[in-house]
C-alpha cells in the first residue's frame, strides 16, 4: 500500500512539472521567439534555403529596428506570409539607389551617407528614390538580384515586424547568435 501511495505521488509530481513545462514553453514560443525557416535565395550567403531561425519577437517592444539587422515581417502584399530582409532605410530617411550604391538621407545627413554593404552577394542594377514615412522601414535582400524586396513592393510598416533573426540553429555548422547582423556604426 506504502509502494502504491509513493507511485502515484511520484506520477502526479511528474505530471505537474510536465504541465508547467509545456505552459513556460508555450509562453516563450507565443511571446518570446518564433520559429523561421528561410525558403529561397535572396538572403545568400548570409543565410540559405532551409535554414532554421528563431526570430527574437520582444526586442522590438522596447527598441526600433536597427540599420543592417535582419528582421523577419509579415509581406506587405500578403500578410499570411513572412520575409527576411536587412534593414537598410529607417523611419523618415530617405533612399536613393544608384546601380548598386544606395545613399541614405536624414535629419543628421542632410547631403546624404552611402551605405556600407559588405554583406552583399551580387549587384543588381536599379534606380530608385523612397521616401519613409514615420513608421516604415526599407528592406533589401543580400542577393540583390534574387531579391524581392522594398524596391518593387514599397517599405514595411512597424506594424508588420515579426522580430528580429535571433539564432541560427540549423545546420549545425552554422549555429550562430544574431546571424548575418552588420550594423553600420555613426550612422
Amino acid at each position: 500500500m506504502n509502494f502504491l501511495k509513493s507511485f502515484f505521488t511520484f506520477s502526479w509530481d511528474i505530471i505537474k512539472v510536465a504541465a508547467i513545462a509545456l505552459v513556460l514553453a508555450g509562453l516563450v514560443r507565443y511571446f518570446l521567439v518564433q520559429p523561421f525557416f528561410v525558403e529561397g535565395a535572396s538572403m545568400e550567403p548570409n543565410f540559405e534555403d532551409g535554414e532554421y531561425l528563431l526570430i527574437d519577437e520582444i526586442s522590438y517592444y522596447f527598441k526600433s529596428p536597427q540599420r543592417g539587422e535582419v528582421i523577419v515581417f509579415h509581406y506587405p502584399l500578403d500578410a499570411s506570409k513572412y520575409y527576411i530582409k536587412r534593414v537598410i532605410g529607417l523611419p523618415n530617411e530617405t533612399v536613393d539607389i544608384k546601380g548598386n550604391e544606395v545613399t541614405i538621407t536624414n535629419g543628421d545627413y542632410k547631403e546624404g551617407f552611402k551605405l556600407e554593404q559588405p554583406f552583399v552577394k551580387n549587384i543588381s542594377n536599379n534606380d530608385t528614390h523612397f521616401e519613409l514615412k514615420n513608421d516604415e522601414y526599407f528592406v533589401m535582400g543580400d542577393n540583390r538580384s534574387a531579391s524581392s524586396d522594398s524596391r518593387y513592393w514599397g517599405a514595411v510598416k512597424k506594424d508588420l515586424l515579426t522580430g528580429k533573426a535571433l539564432l541560427r540553429l540549423l545546420p549545425v555548422n552554422k549555429v550562430d547568435f544574431w546571424p548575418g547582423s552588420y550594423i553600420q556604426e555613426n550612422k
